[in-house]
């Protein structure tokens, strides 16, 4: 596999360091974990976080820099036999504080969700090469959420494109919804659901969302409350209904904790989502009829503030980025049990925040 690690080049209100150099390359080996440094891609400010296209060849990244009016989205192209990186080009995100980025299943579109300020989501035209045009639409939400220390005003914190290519997603931290909108591929446009958006409980502050591989159910990690959401998702009209919630943390921790990403297991069975403080995975199993979520357990990452982590696509290997303690770290998933075990292998990285993996 080739590992691609976003990190922070600068310090920040919500982290302390930032000493890494930009966007790192490795190779691991999906059996043990063992990863080899291949390069580093210098030039580029807090690259935070990743996304790959679904023919591997184009990695785009957000400079989420604090204090940028307008934050920037960058191409890169894949070289197919070493999986290092060559700078396409990059475009204004429109907004600051851009946390996200998604690409469209047909790898004609890049949405960019900027947390701070301007517009909360913006949609790029890829272009034959796979660099990025000038953003085609962009939209601003309104609203504010009880906790005034984090939702005074619309806070997107991931753009989110269904399996049916039909629908994109956008937690909004600051208002407690997730806005909804169609594709219209050839307008080059986003049509919204619902003017209002799907409510989630004011001061949960929804922050990523994942899909099950069967696209009928959906799962948001709410970050101030750190729960865990099921949603249902209506195929025909994009629609989502809540199902259940959970908590992340122990009944008997009560100490500071935000909820961070979530992914399922590529067989759909088991569902992970990171705790930043009480710095674990939560180990849910899956009803494959209902989509609804059983706790079986808790591993450490072995490190402090998981932002992001990744499953291969074999689903053998969860690796997880540890921001302040400059690791990413690598766990065996046992097939049956969806347990994390450590591979014993760490990978040194400064300030790491988003880890993606491609097979190659």
């Amino acid at each position: 596999m080739h590992l691609y690690v976003g990190t922070y080049t600068r310090a920040s209100s919500y982290h302390t360091a930032g000493k890494s150099q930009g966007l790192y390359v490795y190779q691991v080996d999906v059996t043990t974990g063992v990863a080899t440094l291949q390069s580093v891609v210098k030039g580029i400010d807090d690259p935070s976080f990743v996304a790959v296209d679904s023919k591997q060849r184009t990695l785009y990244a957000v400079s989420e820099v604090g204090g940028w009016e307008e934050c920037t989205v960058s191409a890169y192209a894949i070289d197919p036999q070493t999986g290092d990186l060559r700078y396409l080009n990059k475009q204004v995100t429109l907004g600051s504080s851009a946390a996200h980025i998604a690409i469209d299943r047909n790898d004609r579109y890049v949405f960019t969700a900027n947390y701070s300020g301007g517009k909360a989501v913006a949609m790029f035209p890829v272009r034959e090469d796979g660099g990025l045009a000038p953003a085609c639409w962009s939209v601003e939400h309104e609203g504010s959420g009880p906790v005034a220390a984090r939702q005074e005003r619309s806070h997107p914190h991931c753009t989110v494109i269904d399996p049916t290519n039909r629908y994109v997603y956008v937690n909004d931290l600051g208002i407690d919804k997730i806005m909804m909108y169609q594709l219209d591929a050839e307008k080059g446009r986003l049509e919204a659901i619902s003017k209002s958006g799907f409510h989630l409980e004011p001061g949960s502050g929804p922050r990523h969302l994942t899909f099950h591989p069967n696209g009928r159910f959906a799962y948001i990690t709410l970050e101030l409350n750190s729960m865990v959401s099921v949603l249902a998702v209506e195929p025909e009209t994009g629609r989502l209904t809540l199902l259940q919630t959970l908590p992340m943390l122990p009944d008997d921790f009560h100490a500071w904790n935000t909820a961070a990403d979530i992914h399922v297991s590529p067989d759909g069975r088991f569902l992970y989502a990171s705790n930043r403080g009480h710095d674990s995975i939560a180990i849910y199993q899956i009803d494959p009829e209902s989509g609804t979520l059983t706790l079986v357990g808790r591993q450490s990452t072995l490190g402090k503030i998981p932002r992001n982590f990744a499953i291969d696509p074999s689903g053998k290997l969860l690796l997880v980025a540890n921001q302040d303690t400059d690791t990413v770290v690598s766990f065996h998933i046992d097939a049956e049990s969806g347990m994390l075990t450590p591979t014993g292998q760490v990978i040194e990285v400064p300030t790491p925040v988003c880890v993606k993996l491609v097979k190659w």
